[in-house]
């Protein structure tokens, strides 16, 4: 089995300092359920303003894709709305081709990166890397369900 590798001085001064900190490690739902599926993948999770809040990279987990889950988080926070949906705005011909190489290059126009809401305000988002697009979908939707539960 897997393991995740949580940072565990990170965590504690988010819980010290962040409101929404003791809910960080909801993510950990994403990490269930990328073990169930056997696959390694790393999960992000940024608070309101967008900075990271939590992640997790388990063993044999690609390199790679921590700045890709982290980047993921990131723009489902700064455009509120799913990476998956902005993607499909982002081809070429499209109202918004280009988007990708907007601040900095941070934009992320890859599927599973997920604003996590309470009623309509998004308190945060999550991005997931690491498997195929519908592994990191399910992921996504684990971590973001558990965060949004509270």
């Amino acid at each position: 089995m897997r393991r995740a590798v949580f940072p565990r001085l990170a965590t504690e001064t988010r819980h010290a300092h962040h409101p929404d900190a003791r809910r960080a490690d909801d993510h950990r739902c994403g990490v269930a359920e990328a073990e169930r599926i056997g696959n390694p993948t790393n999960i992000a999770v940024v608070d309101a303003s967008g900075c990271l809040l939590a992640f997790a990279r388990m063993d044999d987990s690609w390199r790679g894709s921590v700045d890709i889950a982290i980047g993921k988080a990131w723009t489902a926070r700064a455009f509120d709305v799913e990476t998956k949906a902005l993607a499909k705005l982002a081809q070429p011909g499209a109202d918004l081709y280009g988007i990708h190489a907007s601040n900095g290059g941070k934009v992320m126009i890859f599927a599973c990166g997920m604003p996590i809401k309470e009623g309509e305000t998004v308190i945060g988002a999550v991005g997931v890397s690491g498997g195929t697009g519908k592994q990191d979908e399910s992921m996504a939707e684990a971590a973001a369900q558990a965060f949004a539960r509270g």
